[in-house]
């Protein structure tokens, strides 16, 4: 039988080493950490070879003495915890007494320090794990920890190191957290002596973002705030027009800790939904400040993990703060000043051919008053490879797509009031939260969105040009439609009145396999939807019932893009993601799409309906509807300023 035996402190030091120091930018994070907790107004921070060589952490904080320089580096030796109750009541971002020591253990580490009130410093070199002794030195008041030749004698974990640019990246990251947590310290980075980052102390925590991100992503934050008075939540997101491929822009400070949540990180995706396209993440720069004995941080070595004594409240706080402002703030999409620009190399890119054409069209206009020409045909060649003909003055367009779109009669109801005909109004004004049917948003007002005028023109059979007091506004046909059919379809759904209509003879649909099991599994969730289907035999189902407000779509073929939709993901999605699915998938076939001539009354009615959807700057896909282009940004095109 093996011998069971206690492993010596070094074993154990490079045992912790491996889950603490996991590459130079762990280094990084634990000495700014420990420089933060020391109370310092100023840290900077030197890295050569991307930490591979060296990395040093010097500050202004309270300094160590001379007499606990050898404990400092001793394994779960700390000053910030004293009892397994304080545990439980963490208040600063170190507490587990390993970071040193499994530094030291697997580096060539020198700490100087001198503490406020003494005349001279003291210096300990650790080699490998091996102290050198005390001795003394001269040095400012604060601490400088110097970490070279990271794993130099763990030769396998060295080998695993990245290139340069690469570990630096990672340092670069892990300072930028520490940065943003605390924006009263003054921090300077360095790499190979270069100066990279000078971060003087500010109030302002949109001033330090934009010193990482840029000017640009700083103006297009907004500022969120909320909370119960034991949870607090406040910061910025970013305006939906600005999104990434990932979620790496998602920094969340819990007590001014950097912290990684799934459940947040959920909520923030939930805030989001309907905004953003599939596959592009929010950004988010948020502070939740929670009392500390709610919450417990010592999960992993890292410190990267928490748990929340009451999870549900923390993620219900955020995502109510971030709802509540995108209810208040005007979302519509703008051209930035500058974003019209044509450069020659653009200009010089435009067909010839087209040019004339364009230029024929305009002089046609200009005599007649009609451009001379219908739209080109999908795949019809440059202008005289087709033959348009020229409809007469004032003769109407043929229709391409027989539409359905509800005019409304009289003045538009204003939101909050109603809703859509046929809804009971909600309380407070506004619907709630799709299918959460018993949390209600509490917005005082709306914000004052560009409003067009009655009257607006059709373009390219897609887009509906109008005015309004902020200047021009482009509106997507498709992306409008689909917006409003989504929320008229939700508040049926969350009211119950989706009107059914039945069939006279029921229509059988063969599907596939898996399909028909899906489709028969989910027939609870389609009949809330008023698609009624049972079993045929075999695999194919039976459709008895079909919503009356999709009438102008084949009941087979919605019932088989629904079957698609239902078995298209790896797993079985929650009940409320699978019913909004859904529903975009429905508005989506049920709106009229780009290339659907409109006539005057349908455009008028699209526009004014714009007024009475909750979420009228985005469909439910997340591309924005409307953009607009202000009278300051025409006047300076056309050089009138």
């Amino acid at each position: 039988m093996p011998e069971i035996r206690q492993l010596p402190p070094n074993v154990v030091n490079k045992i912790a080493a491996g889950e603490v120091i996991e590459r130079p930018a762990s280094v990084v994070k634990e000495l700014l950490e420990n420089a933060v907790d020391s109370g310092a107004t100023r840290i900077e921070l030197s890295v050569e070879q991307g930490g591979t060589q060296l990395v040093r952490v010097a500050d202004n904080g309270c300094g160590i003495d001379p007499a606990q320089l050898t404990l400092a580096v001793a394994s779960h030796a700390t000053s910030k915890i004293c009892s397994a109750e304080d545990i439980f009541s963490v208040r600063t971002l170190g507490f587990r007494g390993e970071a040193l020591a499994s530094i030291a253990e697997v580096s060539q580490l020198r700490i100087r320090s001198r503490a406020a009130g003494r005349r001279a410093g003291a210096e300990l070199e650790v080699v490998g794990g091996v102290a050198q002794g005390v001795a003394p030195c001269g040095c400012d008041v604060g601490t400088t920890v110097e970490v070279r030749n990271l794993f130099y004698n763990t030769p396998v974990r060295r080998k695993f190191l990245r290139a340069t640019q690469t570990e630096m990246g990672h340092a670069t990251e892990s300072f930028t957290r520490l940065a943003l947590a605390s924006e009263q310290v003054h921090f300077v980075l360095r790499h190979n002596e270069r100066l990279i980052y000078e971060l003087p102390p500010t109030d302002s925590w949109r001033e330090r973002i934009a010193t990482f991100f840029g000017p640009e992503l700083a103006a297009s934050l907004l500022a969120v705030a909320g909370g119960d008075g034991t949870i607090k939540v406040s910061g910025f997101v970013a305006d939906p027009g600005q999104s990434r491929a990932n979620n790496r822009m998602q920094y969340l400070f819990l007590n001014g800790r950097y912290i990684r949540d799934r459940s947040l990180q959920h909520a923030l995706s939930e805030a989001y939904r309907g905004l953003l396209l599939t596959g592009r993440y929010p950004i988010a720069f948020l502070r939740l400040e929670i009392p500390v004995e709610a919450v417990d941080v010592n999960v992993h070595p890292t410190k990267l993990e928490v748990r929340f004594q009451d999870g549900g409240g923390v993620y219900s706080q955020l995502l109510a703060a971030l709802r509540t402002r995108f209810l208040t703030s005007d979302l519509t999409a703008r051209v930035p000043a500058g974003a019209l620009a044509w450069s020659e190399p653009e200009a010089a890119a435009v067909e010839p051919e087209r040019a004339a054409e364009v230029r024929r069209q305009f002089v046609d206009w200009a005599r007649t008053g009609s451009a001379g020409v219908t739209d080109r045909p999908a795949g019809a060649g440059p202008a005289g490879a087709a033959t348009p003909t020229t409809p007469r003055p004032g003769t109407p367009l043929p229709r391409q797509t027989p539409l359905e779109l509800p005019i409304p009669r009289g003045p538009v109801p204003p939101l909050g009031s109603a809703g859509w005909p046929g809804t009971s109004p909600h309380p407070g004004g506004l619907p709630p939260a799709p299918w959460d049917a018993d949390e209600q948003h509490a917005a005082a007002s709306r914000p004052s969105t560009p409003v067009p005028r009655p009257h607006a023109l059709q373009v390219h059979n897609r887009y509906l040009v109008a005015e309004s007091e902020e200047g021009v506004v482009v509106i997507d046909q498709h992306a409008l439609h689909e917006r409003i059919l989504y929320e008229q379809l939700r508040e049926k759904v969350l009211a119950g009145d989706v009107e059914t209509q039945r069939l006279l003879v029921p229509e059988p649909v063969p599907l596939a396999p898996a399909e028909a099991a899906a489709v028969l599994d989910a027939r609870a969730l389609l009949a809330e939807l008023g698609i009624e289907v049972d079993a045929f035999g075999g695999d194919t189902v039976l459709i008895s019932g079909y919503p009356a407000m999709l009438a102008n779509l084949d009941p087979a073929e919605t019932v088989r893009q629904l079957a698609a939709q239902l078995v298209g993901g790896e797993k079985l999605p929650a009940r409320r993601d699978l019913l909004d699915d859904l529903l975009h998938m429905i508005s989506c076939k049920a709106a009229i799409k780009a290339g659907d001539r409109l006539s005057p009354e349908e455009v008028a009615s699209l526009v004014e309906l714009r007024h009475v959807v909750q979420d009228a700057h985005h469909c439910p896909h997340g591309r924005p509807t409307t953009l607009v282009l202000t009278r300051e940004e025409l006047d300076r095109r056309f050089k009138r300023t």
